[in-house]
């Protein structure tokens, strides 16, 4: 397994923006990554550069030309790391918007009287896009409920849940309240046993800082991911769609390109800054392997990150040095269960007797940066089963350390003693 060192991980922290200072607070600990991961130097400066220039795409001038290149390298450069050689790349608005604009088409392009199927692991971008357009499309919305122990979603589940009439699935890739992962291709097996023609679509938002995304080998429609969450900037989302999904009916200007659907003329620094993405994660992935194939280098890049953050949350759940974990402190629950495989650098907690609001801030006065999940809009589908009305939700990254988790640990101890 490619490792990170402690060497290797200076240089990583060196090319991010505000690794361990915040401007309002000063010094801090970002363990708020589902929220938002930290954005890369390259990035920063990629989006000033572009925000100067005022020529748009699609006209004859150099300035014109070049704005196209990038773009177009963007999307190849998506296209190795996603492993996705088929179907196109664009950018919408965010994760959110691309979600229901994907599952809009596949619900209005398909059968009355099917099915749409999801899970109530998902965030309510896909649950709500699928329920608003199910209905308009007049067709069944089907929820399977996850397992609320292991905090995930099985392909077995999907299994049993799918009938032939199943016309669009949707599937959540990690779980940003429980930070479980998901089979993405074996539960798109599942559904393609039973209703080979669905459209899957899979909200990828929450998985993709973590490096691991295979398109070939999901086998599904879609795949939407929010660049703000995988060190790039907020104001733009990225859809991968299938040739399949690209050819049914949505919007589009009249005479324009069939296979376009980018609404407008769109920022041609966000695509730069996919590009500034990539760079780093192919220099990453030379650092902890000898590969010199690009694919074979996102690969290594991936199982690194994951090996990393997979330690950090050791760490945390067990204790690092002589500080005891969070599963040795009274009155903690976890969710999801202390040894849990599919755990992706990500745990919510709870303590008794402490309201989780309040643990918040006292890890924050002490300038470590965490986040409040309340049983709302956005988690209640995943605390209201567990009878919580919130937790903590500490989520960490590849270019956190051991020794950011050890000060976490120390802050715990206080709160819980």
């Amino acid at each position: 397994m490619p490792h990170i060192s402690d060497a290797l991980l200076d240089q990583i922290r060196a090319r991010f923006a505000q690794v361990d200072n915040c401007p309002e607070q000063g010094s801090r600990i970002f363990f708020e990554n589902a929220g938002g991961a930290l954005t890369l130097n390259s990035v920063v400066e990629t989006s000033a550069r572009y925000a100067a220039i005022p020529d748009n795409q699609g006209r004859d001038n150099p300035g014109s030309h070049e704005l196209v290149r990038v773009i177009n390298k963007a999307k190849d450069d998506m296209r190795v790391f996603m492993n996705a050689p088929g179907g196109q790349f664009f950018a919408g608005e965010s994760g959110t918007e691309l979600l229901f604009r994907l599952i809009m088409n596949a619900c209005l392009g398909t059968a009355e009287g099917g099915t749409v199927l999801g899970s109530t692991l998902e965030h309510p971008a896909t649950r709500s896009a699928s329920a608003r357009w199910a209905g308009v499309a007049r067709q069944k919305h089907v929820l399977i409920p996850h397992n609320d122990t292991t905090g995930t979603i099985m392909a077995d589940a999907y299994a049993r849940a799918v009938s032939p009439d199943t016309v669009v699935a949707t599937i959540v890739h990690t779980s940003p309240v429980t930070g479980m992962g998901v089979d993405v291709a074996a539960c798109a097996a599942a559904i393609r046993e039973v209703a080979p023609e669905c459209f899957i679509i899979v909200d990828g938002i929450q998985h993709a800082a973590h490096g691991r995304i295979d398109l070939t080998a999901y086998s599904v429609d879609g795949y939407v991911i929010s660049p703000y969450k995988m060190f790039s900037r907020h104001g733009y989302g990225l859809a991968w769609i299938s040739d399949r999904l690209t050819k049914l009916p949505h919007n589009s200007l009249i005479d324009g390109p069939a296979d376009n659907w980018e609404m407008g003329t769109r920022d041609t620094g966000s695509y730069a800054t996919l590009s500034d993405v990539v760079n780093y994660l192919e220099w990453l992935g030379g650092e902890v392997s000898d590969a010199t194939d690009r694919r074979a280098k996102f690969v290594a890049a991936g199982e690194a990150i994951h090996a990393h953050e997979k330690a950090l949350t050791d760490a945390m759940i067990f204790g690092t040095g002589n500080l005891p974990g969070l599963a040795e402190m009274e009155g903690v629950t976890i969710l999801g269960g202390p040894d849990n495989p599919a755990r992706e650098g990500l745990v919510s907690l709870t303590v008794d007797g402490v309201p989780s609001v309040e643990v918040v801030k006292r890890l924050n006065e002490q300038g470590i940066r965490t986040h409040l999940r309340k049983a709302d809009h956005y988690s209640g589908n995943i605390l209201t089963p567990l009878d919580m009305d919130s937790c903590v939700r500490v989520s960490m990254c590849h270019y956190n350390s051991i020794g950011e988790v050890a000060k976490f640990l120390g802050v715990m101890k206080e709160i819980t003693g």
